[in-house]
């Protein structure tokens, strides 16, 4: 998953209501906080974890936009309909967008 080229992204805001959100950050960044109803499978997982994938389109994401775009472009060579969300959960929570959390307030790490 190296090397991102021409890969499809959306701002934050762009994201459609009933999108499925794919989360492909690490364990403890997602204890810390996560969009509610986001689907987690950290990046090191998705080659083989692709059969918990929903055959529908993803808005994938992670903390800052890398590592999602990585992801993005691994699903869309191997036939997902997959999307960068650009900025990660960093702008998911600076736009005000709900967050869930293991315990206390849900914060980006």
């Amino acid at each position: 998953m190296d090397g991102v080229t021409n890969v499809p992204e959306v701002t934050v805001s762009d994201i459609p209501a009933d999108a499925t959100l794919l989360d492909v950050r690490e364990q403890d960044e997602w204890d810390a906080g996560h969009a509610p109803g986001a689907l987690h499978i950290p990046m090191g997982e998705v080659a083989g974890r692709l059969a918990e994938l929903p055959d529908a389109p993803l808005h994938v994401i992670c903390r800052m936009g890398g590592r999602s775009a990585r992801v993005t472009q691994y699903l869309n060579a191997n036939g997902w309909d997959a999307v960068n969300v650009g900025g990660g959960m960093t702008s998911w929570a600076a736009e005000g967008k709900p967050m869930a959390c293991a315990s206390g307030d849900p914060e980006v790490i």
